[in-house]
């Protein structure tokens, strides 16, 4: 049975429970998710071909140095970089390293920042030059299945609607939802309950009730949904190459509907795309 609890009173474990917040948790999440936020609206004018994406991790963890903030993902688990860059048929979890990015590609920067003990996690995908318009396609629909998303969040539905209306509108474009990765509850915790799925039907999962904070993060393939792991640990790939994009917001539940903490100060949260 799914439980909620106050999150002023919870332990900072993953206990299973829901927490909601209060205004007080609200402020924090504003303040770390714009801090995300601005560090991917600098990154724009920088993804082109030649740059590595160990530099944009480079700059990642500075300018959250600069700015008093720690990346959530270095040493988390292992894991050895500040943001995650996924390129072309890597799904989530791509490890920066020296290898140039080229004309035509398209890369996911994750990126969360812990500021004053509050996470902000969010991420976009990037053009590199000019790039084919089936990828260009691949981008506007993964993009739009984030914002049908979280057009569904609010206080009293399920939220299985978000998965629900994520499903429907991408396989109505022909293309397939990853069913292993799924969005979470964040604030306090970088990964917390519930789990957020991007599939499935409006009566399913918990009720969304005001002080939830959670993740809606789809990652959409243009081919097959299934997903395979590299031997790194990390890096999921999809099974048959085909291109995968992901856009994800951070997002606190309302009495009226909901907030989304992550949104682009310049509006750039769907960068190189038409407006």
């Amino acid at each position: 049975m799914v439980t909620y609890l106050d999150a002023s009173t919870a332990p900072l474990r993953n206990t299973g429970q829901i927490r909601l917040y209060g205004e007080e948790g609200f402020a924090g999440m504003r303040k770390a998710c714009d801090l995300t936020a601005r560090c991917l609206d600098e990154l724009v004018p920088m993804v082109k071909p030649g740059v590595t994406t160990d530099a944009i991790d480079r700059f990642v963890f500075e300018f959250g140095m600069d700015h008093g903030a720690l990346p959530a993902t270095l040493n988390y688990r292992g894991y050895t970089k500040s943001s995650c860059t996924s390129i072309n048929h890597v799904v989530c979890h791509g490890i920066p390293d020296n290898k140039p990015l080229k004309e035509g590609d398209i890369v996911n920067i994750d990126v969360t920042y812990i500021l004053d003990g509050w996470h902000g996690d969010s991420s976009r995908m990037y053009p590199v030059g000019t790039i084919k318009r089936a990828a260009e396609r691949l981008l506007e629909v993964t993009y739009e299945c984030l914002m049908r998303g979280i057009a569904a969040i609010k206080p009293g539905a399920r939220t299985g609607a978000i998965g629900a209306a994520i499903q429907t509108y991408a396989e109505a474009e022909r293309c397939s939802v990853v069913r292993d990765f799924c969005g979470h509850g964040v604030g306090q915790l970088f990964h917390d309950a519930p789990n957020i799925l991007h599939y499935g039907t409006v009566n399913e999962g918990v009720e969304m009730r005001p002080g939830m904070i959670f993740t809606v993060e789809p990652m959409i393939n243009l081919g097959r949904p299934h997903v395979k792991v590299l031997s790194d640990g990390w890096t999921a790939v999809t099974r048959d190459r085909s291109l995968s994009a992901q856009y994800e917001h951070t997002i606190g539940v309302t009495d009226t509907g909901c907030e989304i903490f992550t949104l682009s100060p310049k509006k750039l949260d769907r960068p190189g795309l038409p407006a």
